[in-house]
């Protein structure tokens, strides 16, 4: 960033954060979390606002009545800016505050703010391009991660968890449908190789490894119903999801190979590899081919013209149609020599100490410092 330029953007965030002081403190309004706010969302791409930060999110822990200024303030911050270092430093912000898992967060749903179309403005378009694909990617990903959290958490408040392998089936479904949009977050060209990018990537990347780990978890559980069962429908429904697998698993070692390429932290180490045997594969055809005879199941072929229509999302189109005997699977926890690294921008601590990521509990953990323990209601995707 031109000196100019980071001095107009300095101002620029001084007056807002003065106009947040001078405010008064009324109906939802709480000037001091919204200076803070600010702070943790400046304009400047070489560093963040750690201590701020934190606040943020202390505040959320504290109480659920923080959460409504909190959000009022965020999106009255990203409906103003045209800048890709604000927005994406609300981004990251909005999904620390989701990591706290407290109630209230989960039951946000669609967020209150639309960065879907969001356009760089800080630069000419050719520079800027790579930044703004990026925001709207990692939008993309939290509005959806919202609402799976909102719909999850409302399924358990009101006693309507369903055990039965439909559910389950539905549910990766929309983790794969999930995991589709993280490997959407990714760098465009080479101006994007800024450390801010490179420490939301390590979040992206930690997210990437939870959902995929309990993709493969729930598939895994899944096998063993359709096989104890027999049931045509169900067995076309995870042949889906292994066709879809192996079209993660590619664009997965893709992803890791450019994050590792840009010397992302939490890419170090491709996940380790697991096979699917040829002989379950076979066996689920078998179900699907047999059902065409008994119980209303797909022959092979309508399964595979069909392409596994129920429970698909309308966010995309799974895509992939041949049956693997691999798919990714992630160690329970990230490996050692990549936590805890840190990253250096400038003259400022590496951004790592802020949004720092605890692993230990398979969820994400943006503030420095704190250990966070999972006792309250978990929805895992």
């Amino acid at each position: 960033m031109k000196l100019w330029k980071k001095a107009a953007a300095a101002v620029k965030d001084k007056r807002s954060i003065y106009l947040a002081k001078v405010g008064r403190r009324r109906g939802f309004r709480n000037p001091d979390l919204e200076a803070a706010i600010i702070k943790a969302t400046s304009h400047d791409n070489s560093c963040v606002d750690y201590k701020n930060a934190q606040r943020v999110f202390n505040w959320v822990r504290t109480s659920p009545n923080f959460l409504k200024p909190l959000m009022w303030a965020l999106t009255k911050r990203v409906e103003k800016t045209r800048n890709w270092v604000v927005a994406l430093k609300a981004l990251m912000l909005i999904h620390g505050v989701f990591c706290t898992r407290i109630p209230s967060v989960l039951k946000i749903g669609h967020l209150p703010f639309d960065l879907s179309s969001f356009c760089d403005r800080s630069s000419s378009p050719a520079k800027s391009l790579g930044h703004s694909t990026f925001v709207r990617a990692y939008y993309a990903f939290l509005e959806l991660h919202s609402k799976l959290l909102s719909s999850y958490y409302k399924e358990e408040e009101e006693g309507e968890i369903d055990p039965s392998m439909t559910r389950t089936i539905q549910r990766l479904h929309r983790s794969q449908a999930l995991l589709d949009l993280l490997l959407q977050i990714k760098p465009f060209d080479e101006r994007m190789e800024v450390g801010l990018v490179r420490e939301a990537l390590d979040n992206v990347i930690i997210e990437v490894f939870d959902v995929y780990n309990g993709i493969c978890s729930r598939i895994m559980n899944v096998l063993a119903q359709v096989f104890s069962t027999g049931s045509a429908p169900e067995a076309a429904e995870v042949l889906q999801i292994l066709h879809k697998g192996t079209s993660q698993n590619l664009q997965l070692k893709a992803y890791f190979q450019l994050c590792r390429e840009m010397r992302v932290v939490n890419a170090a180490k491709l996940p380790a590899m697991e096979k699917v045997s040829e002989e379950d594969i076979r066996y689920l055809e078998r179900i699907v081919k047999q059902g065409d005879s008994g119980d209303g199941g797909l022959n092979a072929d309508e399964y595979r013209e069909r392409g596994g229509e129920s429970g698909k999302m309308d966010l995309k189109e799974m895509s992939g149609r041949m049956v693997t005997d691999k798919w990714v699977v992630f160690e329970e926890e990230m490996p050692r020599d990549c936590r805890g690294a840190s990253s250096r921008v400038g003259s400022c601590e590496g951004l790592n100490g802020f949004w720092q990521l605890h692993h230990h509990t398979k969820k994400l953990s943006l503030w420095q410092g704190s250990s966070f323990n999972d006792s309250r209601m978990s929805v895992v995707l």
